[in-house]
C-alpha cells in the first residue's frame, strides 16, 4: 500500500490506547486499528485531526510511498 503511517508510534508516545485516540479524533477504535495496519486510508479531515492531536504535521503521521 502506498500510504504508510507512524500512528502507532505517535499514539504510544502520547500514552493513549486505540479507544482513547479514536475518542480524541471523533472516530472508533476499529478505524484507528485499521489505519495503523494500513487497511484504511483516512479522509483529509481525519488525517488533520490525528496530526493535531499528536502535535505533529500530517506528513509526520502519513507518508506516501510511490511504487
Amino acid at each position: 500500500m502506498p500510504l504508510e503511517n507512524h500512528l502507532k508510534e505517535l499514539r504510544a508516545r502520547l500514552g493513549v490506547n486505540q479507544q482513547e485516540m479514536g475518542a480524541l479524533v471523533g472516530t472508533s477504535r476499529q478505524t484507528i486499528s485499521q489505519i495503523e495496519r494500513g487497511d484504511y486510508s483516512p479522509s483529509v479531515t481525519l488525517a488533520l485531526k490525528i496530526a493535531k492531536e499528536c502535535g505533529v504535521t500530517v506528513e509526520e503521521v502519513f507518508e506516501y510511498i510511490e511504487d
